[in-house]
């Protein structure tokens, strides 16, 4: 770890003492739950039942009201912790209102940093995967010793990039990602869609990155909106493709004929750009004709995801791109794809199950099952009939431990 690295690692630590005194039974392992309504994760519904939690665990799901109970949810729905596929949980706002960390020390930036994964977790998200900064590994990890309050960080520490390097280049910083300890792999393999999002990489050195990724035990997140990088990513046996936002049905139904995972970030990313245009306009590529061109797509990127969900054999992944301005609102994707036309389960089993399973986390999260990691929340009314109670979280309890608990 560098020097830096560590100072940032430091200074979380230092925020995470104030954050977890705010958390409620952060230290409670056993527990039994009633749930009133429980959806599964996997599709399933169930009503009326107790779920055991020891040592992190489920320990069981039993049909009706069953001992003691630590928590009556008689009247509202238990469902898994939720996962996102897709933030940057290092994004923040500077203490100018700005779209940027420069300026800040890096104790400012670890807090602020803190603060988003605190946020995230007690709205819901008890898993994320954040692919953007090295910060985000000592993040991890002290989220993982138990010294942060956050949910469970999976990272690629700072993207592969840049159009120059050949595939052999490309092998090497695959290589040098692995020994810094990241849990996946992202490159950049398009423009931004604000620049038009034509592919920037040729075939070759996709398929090297996936390739050498996977010789890694890595898995690979591709940038694209181009069709032909879309393509490319399926060629190359790469992991999931997010955004595609210029892919057309007969690709869609190519990756979904090949395993590949398609990510679209519809329902957060552009709407929380054009809600807080001030504070990104004038950085990089955030330009006059960037806004525009997104004030559009905002738009039409309805009939877009209604034309996604048309095609026939697609489970999409439920990843958001929350950058600055978005931190605790991811559950907005979900609630934007059924507002468009998905059906609430569909919705609800992208952020859960299906979102496990890309992260090869199926077997230990993202469903209420024996043996699974204890990730659960408890929401104010039923998402099956309004998806916008998902935003209304009153319970959150992660690997076992209480987070968040509001008395029905």
């Amino acid at each position: 770890m560098t020097m830096r690295l560590a100072r940032l690692a430091r200074a979380a630590l230092m925020a995470s003492a104030a954050l977890l005194a705010s958390t409620a039974a952060a230290g409670a392992d056993d527990a039994t739950i009633y749930a009133g309504e429980m959806i599964d994760g996997r599709g399933g519904v169930v009503r009326d039942v107790t779920i055991s939690v020891a040592d992190g665990r489920i320990a069981s799901l039993t049909p009706g009201r069953t001992g003691e109970i630590d928590y009556d949810f008689a009247r509202l729905t238990v469902l898994p912790g939720l996962i996102d596929t897709h933030v940057h949980i290092g994004a923040h706002f500077n203490d100018e209102g700005r779209a940027t960390s420069e300026g800040e020390s890096e104790e400012q930036k670890a807090l602020k940093i803190a603060e988003n994964a605190y946020v995230t977790l007690i709205n819901g998200y008890t898993t994320v995967q954040s692919i953007g900064m090295d910060a985000e590994l000592p993040l991890r990890d002290a989220i993982d010793r138990g010294r942060l309050a956050g949910p469970r960080i999976l990272t690629s520490g700072a993207p592969v990039r840049g159009d120059e390097l050949t595939p052999d280049q490309i092998r090497a910083e695959v290589r040098a990602r692995k020994a810094q300890g990241v849990d996946l792999i992202k490159i950049f393999a398009s423009k931004s869609i604000r620049e038009g999002g034509a592919q920037t990489w040729s075939d070759e050195q996709i398929a090297a990155a996936c390739d050498e990724a996977a010789r890694q035990g890595l898995r690979v997140w591709v940038h694209a909106h181009a069709d032909s990088a879309v393509r490319a990513a399926i060629k190359g046996k790469c992991t999931a493709v997010t955004h595609a936002q210029l892919v057309t049905d007969e690709t869609l139904a190519l990756a979904g004929q090949s395993g590949l995972y398609i990510e679209p970030t519809f329902g957060v990313v552009q709407p929380n750009y054009m809600k807080n245009k001030e504070k990104y306009l004038g950085i990089g590529n955030y330009t006059e004709e960037a806004f525009e061109y997104m004030e559009g797509n905002v738009e039409m990127n309805k009939a877009k995801w209604r034309r996604f969900i048309a095609v026939e054999g697609m489970h999409y992944l439920s990843g958001s791109d929350a950058v600055a301005g978005a931190e605790g609102n991811n559950v907005q994707e979900i609630i934007w794809r059924v507002q468009n036309g998905q059906a609430p389960m569909d919705a609800i089993v992208a952020a859960t199950s299906l979102d496990a399973q890309a992260l090869r986390l199926g077997d230990r999260i993202g469903a209420l099952a024996p043996g699974m990691e204890a990730d659960i929340i408890a929401v104010d009314g039923d998402p099956l009939q309004d998806i916008t109670a998902l935003a209304r979280v009153r319970f959150v309890m992660k690997g076992g431990k209480v987070y968040r608990y509001t008395a029905d």
